[in-house]
């Protein structure tokens, strides 16, 4: 069985070049346009370039995601975007759009193009027909339970690869189709804008007694249109079984700590598996506690298992959860001195355990007991943003590595 894709998400260069060093096969990334991340920091011509460069260089794949339902306007300079992305090396671009899809086939009729899960794909008949138009790949609608995915894998095997998210935040509406945003903010969620409206707690205000709030849910809770994340680590066997060839995790607008937990525990998960699948069992609950190590929400199974209730698919709290806080990102490691330098990202003091999650080895834990900034001087605290320090290790590091300390 060829081993399955694990496709990361890459908000910016940094959070790229995290993903493929905590082991992504590839990663998905948007331009400065025609993508759905308009808030992501995305990435102009020079830092595409330069990322796609580095990617390739680690063996990693790049595609570049223009998913945007389209206007008029939109397609001003889309055929030279396009060409440009092509010649920069890009492995695939990610389209909703039939217009945009018709267009990327003439301007670029050597590029790889995969179709969004935003195109709502929920049938072996809706593959075939991408299939016929050349597509490569459909991500699936996030909608479809393990047996239909099977199905359609059985219609369609050897015509086109299937591809489903496996990890992240679900969008309470069908297929990411939300109107929320753009009328309460008039800002378009199918354009890139989303506001992210179905996180709001919201409460119910008769017409006659405003400013009086009553609470929709027994419980107290009423964030009543906000999804539960999705987490299959634990089912991995049954999606590959039902012919997924790639595993997308969502986050293109979470921190480099997110994307570097995630990307490694599935990486490790997916390696288990095709080495071991009795090892990979044994080691289900250990990959999920380092996944909540992570900000998430409350996990669940999504759709894979049938349609679900309420209770398995709603999250009634506005917090995330986590049990570790990023507080530095290592920029190099001397061997010499056993010196690491980090770059902090929260505050942290001396006396501090920490422990630094390892894209290249095994996760460790030491005490901060000692550190100094960029010019030398001794520190007892680590208080300003992005602030360079020199701290000794107790085991080798590596650039990219996380350090984070645990949440009392």
């Amino acid at each position: 069985m060829q081993k399955i894709e694990l496709l990361a998400p890459a908000g910016d260069f940094e959070r790229l070049k995290v993903a493929v060093a905590f082991g992504a096969d590839a990663v998905y990334m948007g331009g400065t346009a025609f993508g759905l991340r308009a808030k992501a920091r995305n990435f102009d011509a020079q830092q595409m370039a330069d990322a796609i460069e580095h990617a390739h260089a680690h063996g990693a794949k790049v595609y570049i995601t223009a998913n945007v339902f389209a206007h008029n306007a939109d397609f001003d300079g889309m055929a030279d975007y396009f060409r440009a992305v092509q010649k920069m090396g890009a492995d695939a671009l990610i389209i909703s759009d039939p217009g945009v899809f018709g267009l990327a086939r003439d301007a670029v009729p050597d590029m790889e193009l995969h179709i969004s899960t935003q195109a709502n794909i929920t049938s072996y008949a809706s593959a075939l027909f991408w299939a016929k138009q050349g597509a490569k790949r459909v991500i699936l609608a996030r909608e479809l339970s393990l047996e239909e995915i099977a199905e359609i894998y059985d219609k369609v095997q050897g015509k086109i690869l299937l591809e489903t998210f496996v990890h992240g935040s679900m969008c309470m509406a069908y297929s990411g189709r939300c109107f929320l945003s753009a009328y309460m903010n008039n800002r378009d969620a199918n354009r890139g804008e989303c506001a992210n409206n179905c996180r709001f707690k919201y409460a119910l205000v008769e017409q006659q007694r405003p400013g009086e709030y009553f609470p929709i849910a027994e419980d107290g809770g009423s964030y009543i249109l906000s999804s539960k994340d999705l987490c299959m680590i634990a089912h991995l066997p049954e999606m590959a079984a039902a012919g997924i060839a790639s595993l997308k995790i969502e986050g293109r607008m979470k921190t480099p700590h997110y994307v570097a937990a995630v990307v490694k525990a599935y990486r490790t998960a997916i390696d288990d598996l095709y080495n071991h699948e009795a090892l990979y069992k044994s080691k289900i609950p250990l990959y999920i506690a380092d996944l909540q190590k992570s900000a998430n929400r409350d996990f669940s199974t999504g759709f894979f298992f049938g349609k679900p209730g309420g209770e398995a698919q709603v999250d009634s709290t506005k917090t995330h959860n986590k049990t570790y806080d990023f507080v530095g990102i290592v920029k190099n490691y001397d061997t010499e001195s056993g010196i690491a330098t980090i770059e902090q990202r929260n505050k942290f003091v001396i006396g501090d355990t920490v422990e630094f999650l390892r894209g290249g080895g095994e996760n460790f834990s030491q005490q901060i007991l000692e550190m100094r900034d960029a010019g030398g001087n001794t520190l007892d605290a680590a208080r300003h943003a992005q602030q360079i320090l020199k701290i000794p290790v107790d085991k080798p590091v590596e650039a990219l590595d996380i350090m984070r300390t645990r949440l009392e």
